[in-house]
């Protein structure tokens, strides 16, 4: 049931609207459906458009013959301005419903969401390539601050003294560093900085 009208008049009730659509109540306010004042639910319920058919059920509710389903996220668009589409909804659904309610700027976001989501499934997988790097204890803060173009920092591997200098011994350690393999297009793979062949060149070593 819709919320009840206020004693004494005072035009409480007249802001809220119930909706039935596709035989599923909303209830909601003229104001959150004024937000797009071109859009279907505006000229229906708020401008009351005598070129629309408004017919209403025995409740007095609009009858809207749409999919429930996908109305929730219009209604919440225009309540916060938020597009919020859950798992379990297509988002081509959800486009469907926008556009018939003729609410221009969500369409807008829906085929943003939905161009975005093409590009990245269109990217494949991300892939990772990893390097191992040999170095001493000394070396360590230079190695990491020369660091760059997408390298990061993974696992540090200590293996103990290989070299002894004098009468200190030098602690050795296995650096291991990991990029996103992102830098080749059709089989054709870009050429590295001169910071990453540093780097490519200190794991040859190994």
């Amino acid at each position: 049931p819709g919320p009840p009208e206020r004693a004494g008049g005072g035009g409480g009730a007249a802001r809220w609207v119930r909706l039935n659509v596709g035989g599923t109540y909303f209830v909601t306010t003229r104001q959150t459906l004024g937000r797009e004042p071109k859009s279907f639910l505006c000229r229906l319920c708020c401008q009351e458009d005598p070129e629309l058919d408004s017919d209403k059920d025995e409740t007095g509710a609009y009858l809207i013959d749409r999919d429930p389903t996908y109305f929730g996220p219009i209604l919440n668009y225009l309540r916060h301005g938020k597009l919020i589409i859950t798992k379990e909804l297509a988002e081509e659904g959800v486009l469907e419903e926008a556009e018939f309610y003729n609410i221009a700027s969500l369409v807008r976001l829906v085929k943003e969401r939905i161009r975005d989501n093409e590009n990245r499934t269109s990217q494949g997988p991300v892939k990772h390539v990893y390097r191992v790097l040999q170095c001493q204890e000394e070396e360590l803060t230079q190695m990491v601050s020369t660091m760059s173009d997408g390298w990061k920092f993974e696992q540090l591997i200590s293996i103990g003294s290989s070299y002894n200098y004098g009468n200190e011994d030098q602690a050795e350690f296995l650096c291991v560093v990991s990029r996103e393999l992102n830098n080749s297009t059709n089989g054709i793979v870009i050429e590295p900085s001169e910071k990453a062949k540093i780097l490519q060149e200190r794991g040859s070593r190994m």
